[in-house]
């Protein structure tokens, strides 16, 4: 036990004293006695000990395992398709925002009635997809097994980008 370890349980130890000791005054005085009053006051004293005994206690419990990391695209790498699906963007509120899509990777949320998948798909070099025609595309979803199920062919779903459903689109098959 180290120097500091022992002081602290010496003042613990002569707190809790204190604070019996004021019990045992207090339910021997008479009500409304300055003695009374005092005995009250020792016993109160012991309140900013409980926290630090509680606190002590609470570091004793094991601690859990922390949780895994979560699973991303990138450390699955390669583009992987499970689905083939027929995409339509939707138009946007602003005319000026209104623009094709460019080449590249896009991550999303495929949402069936009140359940999302994270999922991700290309936009090929050199094509762009336009607003309001419908583009099929190949899809990878982040937890396969969960998602597969619920998109069998011919299901509808929306494409969900941060708040907003950016897309509608319909399952042509499985891969």
């Amino acid at each position: 036990m180290t120097k500091i370890q022992f002081r602290r349980k010496l003042i613990v130890i002569i707190l809790l004293c204190v604070a019996v000791t004021g019990a045992v005054v207090r339910h021997y005085a008479e009500r409304g006695t300055t003695t009374r009053d005092i005995a009250t006051l020792l016993m109160v004293l012991w309140v900013p000990i409980i926290g630090n005994v509680i606190a002590w206690l609470i570091g004793k419990l094991p601690r859990r395992a922390p949780p895994p990391e979560p699973v991303t695209f990138d450390a699955l790498g390669a583009f992987t398709p499970h689905l083939q699906v027929e995409v339509t963007l939707r138009p946007t509120a602003l005319p000026v925002h209104d623009v094709p899509l460019a080449a590249g990777e896009y991550r999303c949320a495929l949402v069936i009635d009140n359940e999302g998948f994270s999922a991700r798909w290309f936009v090929p070099p050199g094509e762009m997809l336009e607003r309001g025609k419908p583009h099929s595309l190949e899809v990878e979803f982040l937890a396969p097994a969960l998602a597969r199920p619920r998109f069998a062919q011919g299901a509808d779903f929306r494409v969900l980008v941060g708040d907003s459903f950016i897309a509608d689109g319909r399952v042509l098959r499985t891969l």
